[in-house]
């Protein structure tokens, strides 16, 4: 948060910029671009792993399609690199995880860290209604996916808001996440750098419902 607030100005680092990028490309299911663009990620000092955390990660916001194609695509490219000659850093596996607690109560705790507010068990409204999607939200997405520390929180709202801002339909999942990935620190300039990544890869109409939904946060 400290880092936030010294630097509202902040644009996206190399790194940043390209699991944004991965993230729009595999949300939309552009392949031959996102092949492109996991060379790109991989020549910028990405490694394996992360990349491979990133998609694994989307299949909860996109789905498992649009995810397992994605990790298709990655193997190719791998694969083809590897021919060439390149070899790619495969990177650090996660830490285990030490905390035998209770997996919703992991992820409760996680998504109050995330959105600095306390959550009722069980969520109000879908929660209650839906109780085994509540569970599948804090045990599996909030503790199963974010307890890999391959990713940190920031990294992995940096690959969801890029997500949600190519998708249709999202705003309201779009707009909480927002305010999940400035509490991790990442800053207005670098949401809006997001939404560039949008323009280009999605298209202008969609960038600006994005930017809708961030100016209406702000009020």
């Amino acid at each position: 948060m400290n880092a936030q607030h010294e630097s509202k100005s902040a644009s996206l680092d190399s790194r940043q910029y390209n699991l944004a990028s991965i993230s729009t490309l595999t949300a939309i299911g552009n392949i031959e671009s996102l092949k492109v663009q996991l060379g790109a990620a991989l020549d910028a000092g990405l490694t394996i792993n992360e990349i491979k955390e990133a998609l694994v990660q989307l299949y909860a916001y996109c789905g498992f399609p649009r995810s397992l194609n994605a990790i298709s695509s990655f193997m190719q490219v791998l694969e083809e690199r590897k021919e060439k000659g390149i070899t790619d850093v495969i990177g650090r596996d996660a830490t285990p995880v030490k905390d035998s607690s209770d997996s919703y109560e992991r992820g409760r705790k996680t998504l109050e860290m995330l959105t600095k507010t306390p959550q009722a068990k069980p969520a109000p409204g879908f929660g209650e209604f839906a109780p085994r999607i509540d569970a599948f939200l804090k045990k599996h997405l909030f503790a199963d996916i974010f307890d890999s520390d391959v990713l940190d929180f920031q990294q992995r709202e940096l690959v969801t808001i890029s997500a949600l801002a190519a998708m249709q339909g999202t705003t309201g999942q779009l707009q909480a996440h927002i305010g999940m990935g400035i509490n991790t620190g990442i800053t207005i300039k670098q949401i809006k750098d997001i939404f560039d990544i949008v323009e280009k890869t999605v298209g202008k109409e969609q960038a600006e419902k994005a930017m809708t939904v961030l100016s209406n946060l702000n009020k």
